[in-house]
Order: C-alpha cells, then sequence, then structure tokens
C-alpha cells in the first residue's frame, strides 16, 4: 500500500481524532490541527499535531475536515470549496451543502425539487407565531432549533400530545431561557415508524455502490427516555442502492456531483407502511457514526479517503453483517458544568483489563506517558464498537469490549442494537424497504 499524507482540520470542536488515529496507524503520514482551545489537547499521543494547519496545505495529498462549522459559524464548506478550486484533493463540503445542516427549510427545499416527499414544515423566527401555528392546527410536533443552538442537542423537543399543548409549553420556556440565541426553529409534523439514517459516500461525482444503514440513539437513557445528546450509540449494516437509498440520498446525486461534494452524507428518515419522510441532513461525517463505519471497513481507510478525494471510485471491502457502537461518557455529559466535569472526569484515567485494544476508538481522550486520559471538556471519551453476523452478535461483542474498560463513573446505554432486534428490522423488510431496487 502506498503512503499519502493527510491533513485533518476541525475549525471547531474535535471531533476527527479516531480516523485520524486510524490513517495513522496504517502507516500514512498525518497532521491534525485543532481549533478550539478547550480540545487541543484531544488526541495528543496517539496522532501528530500542527498549530497551522494553512502552512500544511501544501504538504498534505488530502484535506479532511470533519464538520460544517468554523466556531460558532458555518464555513468549511467555503474553505474546501476554495482549496478545491486551487487543485487540492479536499474531504469536505461546499456553501450550499453546509446550508442543509444549518437551515432546515433549505434542506426541505432542496429535496421537494428532487421529487423527494417531506413531511409538513414550517420555519419561524417568532416563538410567538410558532406557538399561534400550534394551537390553530393542533397536532404532535418536533421542535428543531436552526442555526448554531442547534448544536445544543438537548433542544429538539418530540411532542407527545394530540393537540400540541406540550410543545406550546416548550416553545414558551424556550422562548425565556434561549430567545437570546435560538435565532430561529422548524416546527415538523410528528411521523410514527422506523427511524433510519440513509448514508452515502461522494468522491464528487457519484456515489460508491456501498451504502451505509445506520439507526442513531439519541436519547440520554435506555428506552429512548431523558434529554438529546447528539448520539448514545448506533447499530449499522451496508447495503446496496436499494429502494430507501434511490428514494433519499440518492434523488441527489446529480446535484451533489455539479456541487463537487465529497465524502460521506445522510438523510435521516421516518419511513413507514405508506411512505419515506426525511427528517434532516448530516452533510459531514456523523459522530460515533465514523468510528462504526471504519470498524466495518475491510481494506485500507486511508486509501479510501484518499481516493474518494481524487475523484477515483474506491475498492472498499465492508463487513458483511452487523455493526454496532457504544458511547461511554462521563459527568456531566450531555449538560456543561465545570465544576462537575472538573471534580469527576478531568484527566481521569482510562484502564484496560485486557491488552485488546479491538472496538476501541477515541473520541476525547488524549495519552500521556502511555497513560490512556480523558482530555478536553465535554466527557465523551471513547466509542466501543462490535460486529456480528447478527445484530444480537454484535451487541454480544461490544458490551463484553463495554466491560473491560474501566473509567470512574462512566456511563453508557446498555440497549443499543435492541429496536432492531425487537421489530424495527422485521417492518422494514415487510414494508418492501430492504429489497434490491426496482
Amino acid at each position: 500500500m502506498d503512503s499519502h499524507r493527510f491533513l485533518f482540520v476541525s475549525l471547531d470542536a474535535a471531533l476527527i481524532t479516531d480516523l485520524a488515529w486510524q490513517v495513522h496507524r496504517e502507516g500514512h503520514d498525518v497532521k491534525y490541527y485543532v481549533e478550539a482551545e478547550s480540545d487541543r489537547e484531544i488526541g495528543d499521543g496517539f496522532v501528530p499535531k500542527t498549530d497551522d494547519w494553512r502552512a500544511e496545505v501544501e504538504w498534505a495529498d488530502v484535506i479532511v475536515f470533519d464538520d460544517i462549522w468554523v466556531g460558532s459559524d458555518i464555513g468549511t464548506g467555503a474553505l474546501a470549496q476554495e482549496l478545491r478550486e486551487e487543485g487540492k484533493a479536499v474531504v469536505g463540503g461546499t456553501p450550499n451543502t453546509d446550508q442543509l445542516e444549518e437551515d432546515r427549510g433549505y434542506a426541505m427545499q432542496i429535496l421537494e425539487e428532487h421529487g423527494v416527499n417531506t413531511i409538513e414544515h414550517h420555519v419561524f423566527e417568532d416563538f410567538d407565531a410558532g406557538i399561534q401555528h400550534v394551537q390553530e392546527n393542533p397536532a404532535p410536533y418536533v421542535i428543531k432549533p436552526l442555526g448554531e443552538v442547534q448544536n445544543v442537542k438537548r433542544l429538539l423537543y418530540v411532542g407527545d400530545e394530540d393537540d400540541g399543548s406540550d410543545v406550546v409549553d416548550v416553545l414558551r420556556a424556550y422562548k425565556k431561557a434561549w430567545g437570546h440565541r435560538m435565532k430561529g426553529f422548524q416546527l415538523q409534523r410528528k411521523v410514527e415508524g422506523v427511524e433510519i439514517a440513509i448514508c452515502g459516500f461522494s468522491n464528487g461525482d457519484r456515489f460508491i455502490d456501498q451504502v451505509n444503514f445506520n439507526f442513531e440513539h439519541k436519547k440520554l437513557f435506555p428506552g429512548n427516555i431523558g434529554p438529546s445528546t447528539g448520539e448514545m450509540g448506533t447499530s449499522m449494516f451496508w447495503g446496496g442502492r436499494n429502494r430507501l437509498f434511490e428514494e433519499t440520498v440518492g434523488t441527489l446525486e446529480g446535484w451533489l456531483a455539479a456541487e463537487g461534494y465529497v465524502g460521506s452524507i445522510d438523510i435521516n428518515c421516518i419511513v413507514n407502511e405508506t411512505g419515506i419522510y426525511p427528517l434532516e441532513f448530516t452533510p459531514r461525517f456523523g459522530y460515533p457514526t465514523i468510528a462504526l463505519q471504519e470498524e466495518s471497513f475491510e481494506s485500507s481507510t486511508g486509501q479510501f479517503f484518499y481516493d474518494l478525494a481524487h475523484g477515483n471510485d474506491p475498492e472498499l471491502e465492508v463487513h458483511n453483517g452487523y455493526q454496532i457502537g457504544v458511547r461511554v461518557v462521563l459527568p456531566p455529559f450531555p449538560f456543561d458544568d465545570g465544576k462537575t466535569y472538573d471534580e469527576n472526569s478531568r484527566n481521569a484515567a482510562v484502564v484496560f483489563e485486557t491488552e485488546s485494544r479491538d472496538g476501541i476508538h477515541l473520541e476525547d481522550t488524549k495519552k500521556v506517558e502511555g497513560q490512556w486520559r480523558v482530555a478536553g471538556e465535554s466527557g465523551m471519551p471513547l466509542v466501543v464498537t462490535g460486529k456480528g453476523d447478527t445484530m444480537q452478535n454484535a451487541r454480544r461483542q461490544a458490551y463484553e469490549r463495554v466491560d473491560n474498560i474501566v473509567v470512574p463513573n462512566r456511563y453508557y446505554r446498555d440497549d443499543i442494537g435492541e429496536r432492531w432486534i425487537d421489530g424495527d428490522g422485521d417492518r422494514l423488510q415487510a414494508w418492501g424497504y430492504l429489497g434490491p431496487a426496482d
């Protein structure tokens, strides 16, 4: 395998440490830049760092951006586009693809222009207008904040009451507590069904043939209760360009090619017996999804992203089965409380009861004199993965690995993958979504 030079760039939080570590372990030259001062220690001892990413652009064979954010504003898409125009190979988006995540109304408009049915949705900049809409059109709704504040994942609210009264109460509370930061929000009608994300990898011209289907577990506690966290774990499998793909991500293949988009992009959907209903885009890597995708790669991760960034047709081999990833977290996750973090989690030792590090993936971790320690300020040190020929076997392997890790005050969900076993897989099959495309 040829060795390549990779520059990984985090212009907000440090999110891509594990991918950089994996590529580095494969023998490629790696440099990693982290903009956020609070996160700069993340990855220390695992991957080489740089203090000036722009000074390394000419050195790099591939530049990888981890997110759409530059601080509190979107902007990596513009940087990626600028670098491509200069002839550099980049994994990253464009200004328009960044907007798919930042502006949910724009995202739904793009889907509708490409013939995709969307759930009834309305964007509001005024809380009172949103409250009035719910009162005049009573139904269960989902509240989705817009702009930078959408990264505060616990603000996403899924309504339960048929008359929308709980949504009205939440909007009134948000107006008082978040009115100064929340520039707007989307109200989306709640739809019942199976929630599934369809993820494709684009090389700037077309999607590769392998399609990733993943199931997010966003709530903090087992049983899908508690505050939203962004993600507590993921289950997944790989397949072909079936109906789910062709009627969602696949409809945008030409549009993304015109944009020059390179990397992974997924659409999270609710599906039921009547149709496929897109919820939101992730026009970047998902976290911890990318760690689990790495675990399922059976060919070189570095070569895959090198080929993707250079517009080649990657020869990607993936695990033919099921995979799950479990996020192991510490107090005060998912909340921000510096005192609690300092007392319980900062610099905590991560101890392994076996020599194996199989299935262990980095998030907010550093290595000091050979000792793994918690880094940063978010309380998300590790993702632990497993795979198997069934979802149950993948679960068994992942949780056996979790049991071999000792970190004081750790917590995690112990039900990742159970929704598939309890019926989601059977429902998707019965509704005809998992077979080949017609």
